[in-house]
This record gives structure tokens, C-alpha cells and sequence, in this order.
């Protein structure tokens, strides 16, 4: 504390430099005789002497005020305990004849005290608030409270179930969705994805009726009527009005089409953003990764989204995920990234694509080996073989094929779900699409049907829908989340 007060000293010095110097210090903050007659002024031993008493003195000071704090802290917090305890008293005498109204206060201030006793005491002040909840603002002081105990880093299980369980309750679906959602975040808890899964399943069947539906990208669709594509919302809402005889996914705000004899970039408002200017160019793939594939002169090249074409050629190309691609190159499949480096040399029989030739995903890929199809992750074989697969996707569980049927594995090859399907497709927003009989529903990642068998084809979940097959053509199947 002297040396602050030093310091202080020091820095004022430029500016008050006579009251300085009264109080004992130069202008370089060391000792200076007091100014007060010829004997002090010759005798600098008394100005030292005088500073010894002032640090004596100062640190004196301090010392009193620590030990004052300190004392402070040691009385309050008896008091403020048995403050708390007198208040949890009078508020359970008032709750043993039921007068919840008047526990109210007197539980409020209970619990801003911190101490041992403050949980249980905020469980009560939760159990009076629910019944009082329809009136005054009881249902919001309720909500509050819960608020501060989820946002609590210690916060478990228990609070979480309760907050997701009244918001279910009181046709706040949403909400208590979005709860779970935090929940096994931060807790990871079992308990709270099995409520989760139990809970988010309602379904509804969109009334738009299109002749084809592609993939969901970018959360955006292609959608067919009347034999032209156009695109819509994961809802089916009609984005840009069906007018080209081709298109490319969608993947950072583009897309590629053909419209009449041109190929075209367009945004998502269909406005023309780019033109490929080549005679030779006949085809072209999905764009993601700003990588399209574009058959030019009957060789296969990757062009960037603006149709900057790269020289290196193929004989088949897949769409990017992840950075890289199925690629066929001198008769032989292999996995490319975007550049000239292989993941996967091109020495295999095939890569396993999906529908709009994905192959890459989770860090892992399903290669074609003579009968067989073996995983693939991160560039390693890892000893897992099956009769057929389906890509992964977004999530860690991909369909398989094992003896005539399928079920579903992680990347380390683990069976997550047993293999009970006549066919199948990889897991997409804690949904996968399996067949049973001649019909095609939904099961969660449990295993446990969630929409029974009664499509004739069906996608993937992305952005909240999958494109089904109706007998009255294609529709979206989406949740009501």
C-alpha cells in the first residue's frame, strides 16, 4: 500500500511539484527535506525519519482496514445463513395451511442467499409458483427460475427434464424440443435423447404434388412439373418456378442448370450469375465444395461454380463432400480431393455413392472391391466387410448390408442396429429410411419405427423433410418440430 501510495506520489509530481515536496519527496519520488526552516532544510535525516513514520503509519492503516474486511466477511455470512433459515421457517409454516401466496416473498429472498441450504430451497420456491401458475405472473417467475438453473455450468438431468416435460405439456412443443436439444449438449445424458426421440416424431404429409424430387441441399430442392425443374423449400414451397431441363444441387447460394441449349449458374432468386462458355460441354454433375463435374468433349473435368475448368480428366467423377470425390480414372475408382492428391488411389472396382453421388462422409467411404465393399476412414481400410452400403452422411451411423439384409454401423464398424431390413439408407437428422416388405418408412436412431412402411420410394431427412412416393406422385414428408 506504501509503494501505491508512492507511486501516486511520483505521478503527481509533474503537476503539483510544491505539494509534493511538503509531503517529503523530490520530483524523482525519492526523499526531500520538508520546506519548513534552514534546520530541515540541512538535516535530511529528519525528512527520512518523517517518511519512516508516514510508511509506519500507512501500512498500519492497511493492516486495520484487511482485518476489518475480514471480520466483516466471518459476521455477515452467519448472519445471512441464519437469515435464510428464519426465512425457509415462516415459509413453510405458511405452506403447512397452504397459503402459498404469502411463502412467495419470504422464499424469494431466501434464495439469493448462497449457502447449502439454496437448492432445496429453490425446489420448493419452484413447487409454489406451480401452484400459483395461472395466476399474475407466477408462470413467468416460473420460467425464470428454471432459466437460471439450466444456465447454471453444474446444471444436470433433472432440471432439464422438468423444463422440456411443462413446455411438452402446455403445447409449447418447440420450445421443449429446443430444451432437449440443450440438454443432452450439455449433460449428454441417455435419459434426455430417449425423451427427445419420444417426443419429436409428428409428421406432416406436404399437399404438393411434383413428378420427381431431388435430394435436399442447402435447404433447397429440385422439384419436376410438367417435365422441367425448378425449386422449392424443404416445405414445398416454389423457390424458383420450374423452367430448366437440368439442374445441380445447390451449395453456397448456386446452383447450376440448363436452360435450353446454355449451361448456367443461377442464384437462389434465379437470377444468371455465370455462363460456360464451351462448345464441348455436354453434361455436368452436383455442385458442392465449389466443384461441379462437367463432361467436356466426352472426358469428365472439375470445374469450379463460376465454370473455371481444371485440365486433369476422368472417366466418371462424383459430387464433393467433405472435400472429396468418387473419381474413375483409367478404368479404376478412387477417392480425390480438390486439388491433384488422392485419398484413395484409383485401383478398386468402385466407390459407393448415393443418389446424387455423395460418397464421402464422417471421414469414411464404402469401396467396391469384387463382391465385397469395404470401409474406408480417413484413407484406411479398417478390416470391416459387407455385401452393400450406403454412404454416411451428417451422422455417425450408415446403412450396411450383411447375409441379405441390412442394419447400421458407426465408423468404427460397430452394428448399432441389427440387421433386419430389406433395404436401407443412411441416418439424416436422427432419422433413417428402411424398407420392410414392399414398403419404405422411418425408424429413429433406437431402431424403433417412427412412420410405418407405406411409401413406395423415399429420400433422406435434410432440413426438416424427405422427399416420399405416394401413389398420387412425390410429396415432402415433414416434421413438425
Amino acid at each position: 500500500m506504501v509503494n501505491l501510495f508512492h507511486a501516486w506520489l511520483v505521478r503527481r509530481n509533474t503537476l503539483h511539484g510544491p505539494i509534493i515536496r511538503k509531503l517529503g519527496f523530490d520530483t524523482l519520488g525519492k526523499p526531500f527535506s520538508c520546506l519548513v526552516g534552514d534546520d530541515f532544510a540541512r538535516n535530511g535525516r529528519i525528512g527520512e525519519r518523517q517518511l519512516k513514520r508516514t510508511q509506519r503509519f500507512l501500512l498500519a492503516i492497511g493492516l486495520l482496514a484487511l482485518v476489518a474486511i475480514a471480520w466483516a466477511t466471518v459476521l455477515n455470512a452467519p448472519n445471512e445463513n441464519l437469515r435464510q433459515i428464519e426465512l425457509a421457517r415462516d415459509a413453510r409454516a405458511y405452506l403447512d395451511d397452504e397459503i402459498y401466496i404469502l411463502a412467495v416473498p419470504l422464499l424469494e429472498e431466501a434464495i439469493s442467499y448462497d449457502s447449502e441450504l439454496t437448492p432445496e430451497l429453490e425446489e420448493l420456491l419452484k413447487s409454489v409458483y406451480l401452484n400459483l401458475i395461472d395466476q399474475g405472473n407466477f408462470r413467468r417467475r416460473y420460467m425464470n427460475l428454471l432459466n437460471l438453473q439450466m444456465s447454471r455450468e453444474d446444471a444436470n438431468e433433472d432440471v432439464f427434464i422438468e423444463a422440456s416435460r411443462f413446455f411438452l405439456e402446455v403445447g409449447r412443443r418447440r420450445d421443449g424440443l429446443e430444451i432437449l436439444r440443450v440438454g443432452i449438449e450439455r449433460t449428454e445424458s441417455d435419459y434426455l435423447i430417449a425423451l427427445y426421440e419420444d417426443n419429436r416424431y409428428r409428421f406432416r404429409l406436404q399437399s404438393n404434388i411434383f413428378e420427381e424430387i431431388s435430394v435436399i441441399q442447402a435447404s433447397m430442392l429440385g422439384v419436376k412439373v410438367d417435365g422441367l425443374w425448378g425449386f422449392a423449400s424443404p416445405v414445398g414451397q416454389i423457390l424458383i418456378p420450374p423452367q430448366f431441363e437440368q439442374i445441380s444441387t445447390f451449395s453456397a447460394g448456386r446452383a447450376i442448370v440448363r436452360q435450353g441449349n446454355e449451361i448456367i449458374a443461377i442464384d437462389t432468386r434465379g437470377n444468371r450469375i455465370a455462363s460456360l462458355r464451351d462448345d464441348g460441354a455436354s453434361d455436368f454433375g452436383n455442385l458442392n465444395n465449389d466443384r461441379v463435374p462437367i463432361l467436356v468433349n466426352g472426358e469428365w473435368r472439375r470445374s469450379t461454380g463460376s465454370f473455371v475448368i481444371g485440365s486433369a480428366v476422368f472417366d466418371e467423377l462424383g459430387m464433393y463432400s467433405g472435400g472429396f470425390a468418387a473419381a474413375k480414372q483409367n478404368g479404376r475408382w478412387g477417392v480425390i480431393g480438390t486439388g491433384s492428391d488422392w485419398l484413395i488411389p484409383p485401383q478398386y472396382d468402385g466407390i459407393v455413392m448415393d443418389s446424387i453421388g455423395r460418397s464421402f462422409g464422417q471421414e469414411a467411404v464404402f469401396v467396391r472391391q469384387g463382391d465385397s465393399v469395404h470401409l474406408y476412414v480417413n484413407g484406411n481400410r479398417t478390416g470391416n466387410e459387407f455385401e452393400d452400403a450406403a454412404p454416411f452422411g451428417a451422422e455417425n451411423y450408415a446403412a450396411v448390408k450383411r447375409n441379405g439384409v441390412w442394419g447400421f454401423i458407426n465408423t468404427s464398424g460397430e452394428v448399432i442396429i441389427d440387421f433386419q431390413f430389406e433395404d436401407a439408407l443412411s441416418f439424416g437428422q436422427h432419422i433413417a429410411a428402411v424398407k420392410v416388405g414392399e414398403y419404405w418408412g422411418y425408424i429413429n436412431i433406437f431402431g424403433d419405427i417412427i412412420f410405418e412402411p407405406e411409401f413406395l420410394q423415399v429420400g433422406s431427412f435434410a432440413s426438416g423433410s424427405a422427399p416420399v412416393l405416394t401413389e398420387r406422385g412425390w410429396q415432402l414428408l415433414s416434421l413438425l418440430d
